[in-house]
C-alpha cells in the first residue's frame, strides 16, 4: 500500500470481509479495490436520498427551525425550495460520478471510483441526505446509530444500518482529506 493511501475494512478486524483502499490523488478522491457489494451500496446513494412515502424522512430533511407560524411559512416559501434544489443538484452530481461503476458487464471483479475534487461538497451533501433518510425510514434509535460494529448483517434493517455507517465513513474521509 502506498504512503498516501488508507486501507480500510468495513467489518471487524478479525473478519476482513470488505477491504478497499481510498486515497487522494491530484486533489481527487479515488476508491479502489472496491468489491461489488460496496459498489452496489454506492450505486444506491441517489435512490437512498428519496423521501417519497416517508413523512418522517421528509420532516428530517426539511424541518422548520422554529415554532412561529409566520416564520415557518416564510421558511417553507423561501428556504425549502432552495434546499430542495441544492439537494437535487448534489444528488445528480453524485449519480453522474457513479456512472463509472455501471459497466456493460456484470462482474464480480473489484472496481474503482474517482470523485473529482470539485464534487466533494456534492458527495458530502448526498451522503448526508441518504444517511438521514435511511435512518428516518428505519426509525433507528440513537443506540443503534452509535453501534458501528453491529454484525452480522442478518436483515434488511441491519443492512440499512451498515449502509449508514459506510456512508458516514466516506463522509469522514472526505472531510479529513479536505483539511489535510
Amino acid at each position: 500500500m502506498c504512503s498516501n493511501c488508507t486501507g480500510t475494512s468495513c467489518s471487524p478486524r478479525w473478519k476482513k470481509l470488505f477491504d478497499m483502499e481510498i486515497r487522494r490523488r491530484q486533489g481527487d478522491i479515488e476508491i479502489f479495490e472496491l468489491d461489488p457489494f460496496l459498489a452496489e451500496l454506492l450505486r444506491q446513494i441517489p435512490a437512498s436520498t428519496k423521501t417519497e412515502g416517508a413523512p418522517a424522512a421528509e420532516q428530517r430533511l426539511f424541518s422548520s427551525p422554529g415554532d412561529e407560524d409566520e416564520f415557518r411559512a416564510e421558511w417553507k416559501t423561501y428556504v425549502e425550495p432552495e434546499l430542495r434544489r441544492l439537494f437535487e443538484s448534489a444528488t445528480q452530481t453524485v449519480a453522474r460520478d457513479l456512472e463509472q461503476l455501471n459497466g456493460k458487464e456484470k462482474s464480480f471483479k473489484n472496481c474503482a471510483l474517482r470523485i473529482p475534487a470539485a464534487h466533494t461538497d456534492a458527495w458530502l451533501n448526498a451522503l448526508n441526505q441518504a444517511r438521514l433518510v435511511i435512518a428516518a425510514k428505519n426509525n433507528f434509535t440513537e443506540r443503534e446509530l452509535n453501534d458501528p460494529f453491529r454484525f452480522p448483517i442478518g436483515s434488511r434493517r441491519d443492512l440499512s444500518l451498515f449502509q449508514i455507517n459506510f456512508y458516514g465513513f466516506l463522509q469522514e474521509f472526505i472531510l479529513r482529506e479536505g483539511e489535510g
